[in-house]
């Protein structure tokens, strides 16, 4: 059986994605053949510090072709990078080097040679630079896609936040029927493609207890009847609960996916269950995006304590 290669965009030069690349490299076995898109230079440093006996595959991609039959289980397409030092602090200077690793990946991606792809850890900060709130939108405008979800993945259940990297003041003035419902719609595609069911979705409210001592009240104006239209349209969603409720035990296992008004609702009692065993997927786009639910890690680098198990778990999510 043939196995389409897992693309993978190294990230921030100065984040823990080197380390931790090389320890899940060094052991554990996939059936899809990786092409990392980085710098070979930085790489050949980092696998010297970390006393890794690991081998790659250098691929000639200059005239844009690729030949996927030439290709061994760990390959790389270098992406020059100027720095002298093997660690530096995250600054925009790595700016045009992850520009270019992204084009890359979305030149191979949209020639259809693979639809799994992975990018390691960015700073929002330094590269989307006020641009795009995130990768999910940053990579959502790259390729045309107009509807798009993120959902933070573990098998056990999933979350997805309405909103992704919005700060807390807007988050109100984003909330809609439409946003809702398209949501819930794209969720439900992702699950019955990739996992042969529809899934059972919760949906939390955004205010406490769902309450509200405003004359306008987002759950009863808006995701009340955003579940009811989504209930009379055969899709198996619920709510809207309280989130301090929502994920105790007995509350969370009928649920496949649980969504949220914002950010840090979901995600503060998913990644306090979880951890690091979580991946971050972006669904919408014309292949599948997968990343470590983590960031750069600034402070970590080459300590050897960071833990590879989130990128684990994204190339083993893609390695069918």
């Amino acid at each position: 059986m043939n196995y389409k290669p897992i693309i993978i965009v190294a990230g921030e030069p100065n984040s823990i994605f080197f380390e931790i690349f090389i320890k899940t490299i060094n052991k554990k076995k996939f059936k899809s053949p990786i092409i990392l898109i980085g710098s070979k230079k930085l790489l050949k440093k980092q696998i010297r510090y970390f006393k890794s006996k690991i081998k790659f595959h250098e691929l000639n991609y200059s005239k844009k072709k690729l030949r996927i039959d030439k290709l061994n289980m760990f390959n790389l397409i270098d992406i020059e990078y100027d720095q002298e030092i093997l660690f530096d602090k995250i600054s925009n200077k790595s700016n045009k080097y992850l520009t270019n690793c992204f084009k890359t990946a979305l030149e191979i991606l949209k020639k259809k040679i693979s639809n799994k792809f992975i990018n390691g850890p960015i700073s929002k900060k330094h590269f989307l630079n006020k641009n795009f709130i995130g990768i999910t939108e940053y990579l959502a405008k790259k390729t045309n896609s107009k509807n798009v979800a993120m959902i933070i993945y573990n098998k056990s259940f999933s979350v997805s936040p309405l909103t992704t990297h919005l700060p807390v003041k807007y988050i109100s003035k984003k909330i809609t029927k439409p946003i809702i419902i398209d949501k819930v719609k794209i969720i439900n595609s992702f699950w019955k493609k990739h996992f042969n069911k529809k899934p059972n979705i919760a949906i939390t409210g955004l205010n406490p207890h769902c309450e509200s001592v405003d004359i306008y009240n987002e759950d009863e104006k808006i995701i009340k009847p955003s579940i009811k239209y989504l209930q009379k349209n055969k899709y198996n969603v619920a709510g809207p609960f309280p989130a301090d409720t929502v994920f105790i035990k007995n509350n969370r296992k009928k649920f496949d996916v649980i969504i949220g008004m914002y950010h840090d609702q979901v995600l503060t009692p998913f990644k306090t269950l979880f951890e690091y065993d979580a991946i971050n997927i972006t669904v919408g786009l014309p292949f599948i995006r997968v990343s470590p639910d983590h960031g750069p890690n600034e402070q970590m680098l080459g300590k050897n304590l960071s833990n590879p198990l989130s990128l684990y778990r994204s190339i083993q999510f893609l390695d069918f």
